[in-house]
């Protein structure tokens, strides 16, 4: 579902699969089972000290927490799992404070409700959140990418200053030479420009 974390194997089943994390004494069996009834792929219930490496090893499509008060010991393991793996996350709590709730959003949930776990809401709410979540990946992925961009731009503009220093070069010629290299070797600009700046750092 993401470019960091492996295909999720509900490409492979076409339904999406569900991890449930609470840290309430509620019980979640009706729940889970009213979910499956409904589509989803139900995976076995995590708890939140466990949910990075559950994530990591299950690779479930949602994951709903459900939460007296999202603490800071509660949001520590969303934060880590959205920085590794992130996923579309759907946060139930009894608490509206609206600290709670940007540090909740902070810390990667993608929808946060405080009107309960009742099935029959659920399943529009996974549908937004995996919407929002999509979006979101989107611009990450957008970022990412002219975040690369500008760091080729200045690879390459080092590379020119160094050859225009040392062969007297004009700019035009000096991109003109990194870009025949590149060709030749059938490479990007931006990776023969590391390879002459390496080379130069030995000399």
């Amino acid at each position: 579902m993401t470019p960091s974390s492996s295909p999720s194997p509900s490409s492979l089943s076409g339904r999406l699969r569900v991890l449930l994390v609470t840290d309430t004494d509620k019980p979640i069996g009706d729940l889970r089972e009213q979910l499956a009834r409904l589509g989803y792929e139900m995976l076995e219930a995590a708890a939140p000290s466990a949910l990075h490496a559950t994530v990591e090893s299950l690779k479930p499509d949602v994951v709903i927490i459900d939460t007296e008060s999202p603490s800071r010991d509660t949001l520590e393991q969303p934060a880590v799992m959205n920085k590794a793996a992130p996923r579309s996350m759907l946060m139930f709590s009894n608490d509206a404070d609206q600290q709670f709730i940007r540090a909740a959003v902070g810390a990667g949930v993608t929808a946060y409700s405080v009107e309960g776990l009742a099935p029959e809401r659920l399943a529009p709410i996974i549908e937004v959140a995996l919407a929002r979540f999509a979006h979101e990946e989107q611009l990450r992925l957008r970022l990412a990418q002219v975040e690369n961009e500008l760091a080729e731009r200045k690879v390459i503009d080092r590379a020119k200053r160094l050859l225009m220093d040392r062969r007297n070069l004009s700019e035009n010629d000096a991109y003109a030479l990194l870009r025949k290299r590149a060709m030749d070797q059938k490479i990007k600009v931006a990776e023969i420009a590391r390879q002459l700046l390496a080379v130069a750092d030995l000399l």
